[in-house]
């Protein structure tokens, strides 16, 4: 049963499942591993809501001398007292992960450990401080989580929730890409442009799609809801729902199902057609 937690961010005294599952496994850590104990109870124990943990735990990662961990955990509060429903979003993601990533076996794992998680909801700071107009401290913190997570998240991109950034290294995405909910990314995943142009030029990627490792989606075009691009693909032309895509340039190889979507059952596999569709 779940534990009656503290107050939310957002104020509402109510059960939080998920913060409550992350305090019990963090204090099964800090009972059978005693050199991680302080560590634990620093990140986790000694906090009342899960927003305070994940934006302790990012600010000590990112704690720099040019921009000390406790200005970034200020911010954070700024966040949460604008906008308190990002714990949702935070949660999200967390489900995410332990739902997708065979790996992972607890809720707290993606907290403590995981940068593709560090790495998302660093930029939902970056991205609350852009559109607050203090872009320079949002572009230290792209700068700054570059450097630590091997990731790049533009400021300005928008990310919906119940997103799973898997592994993360070398993952980039651009300005004005857009991801909507249930999105899964693998490593070395670009949503980038073609060119110097200006304007809307990134990738828009709509709910329940897979990106597999390694694949460049590129210029202003859409990735239809709950399809599938296969890994080292590359995608210059708008992909349709329901749609798997593969090669250089990809072309369509299949279909995928939103019944369970490709960013859910992380199913990378596909039959290859006889002969290939055009490129797309």
């Amino acid at each position: 049963m779940a534990q009656r937690q503290p107050k939310l961010a957002g104020g509402l005294d109510t059960v939080d499942p998920v913060w409550a599952r992350v305090r019990d496994e963090a204090a099964e850590i800090a009972a059978r591993e005693p050199p991680l104990a302080s560590f634990i109870f620093a990140t986790v124990l000694n906090h009342d809501t899960l927003e305070r943990t994940i934006a302790q735990r990012i600010a000590d990662r990112l704690d720099h001398p040019n921009l000390p961990g406790e200005l970034i955990a200020q911010a954070y509060d700024d966040l949460f007292e604008a906008e308190p429903h990002v714990g949702e979003a935070f949660r999200a993601d967390i489900v995410a992960v332990a739902e997708r990533d065979p790996a992972t076996t607890r809720y707290v794992e993606p907290v403590l450990y995981y940068k593709g998680f560090h790495a998302l909801q660093t930029h939902r700071l970056a991205h609350f401080l852009w559109h607050r107009g203090r872009k320079d401290f949002a572009l230290y913190l792209q700068s700054r989580a570059s450097s630590i997570y091997g990731v790049d998240i533009n400021p300005a991109t928008r990310i919906g929730r119940g997103v799973f950034i898997d592994h993360g290294t070398g993952v980039v995405i651009g300005a004005t890409a857009v991801i909507e909910d249930d999105v899964s990314l693998l490593q070395g995943v670009t949503l980038g442009g073609t060119g110097k142009e200006k304007g809307d030029r990134h990738p828009k990627i709509r709910k329940g799609v897979l990106i597999g490792a390694g694949a460049k989606v590129l210029g202003n075009i859409e990735v239809g809801s709950c399809s599938r691009v296969a890994a080292g693909s590359v995608v210059l032309k708008p992909v349709p729902p329901n749609t798997t895509v593969a090669g250089i340039p990809a072309r369509v190889v299949g279909k995928a199902d939103c019944g369970d979507s490709p960013a859910r059952s992380m199913d990378q596999f596909f039959e290859m057609p006889t002969f290939a569709g055009e490129a797309i």
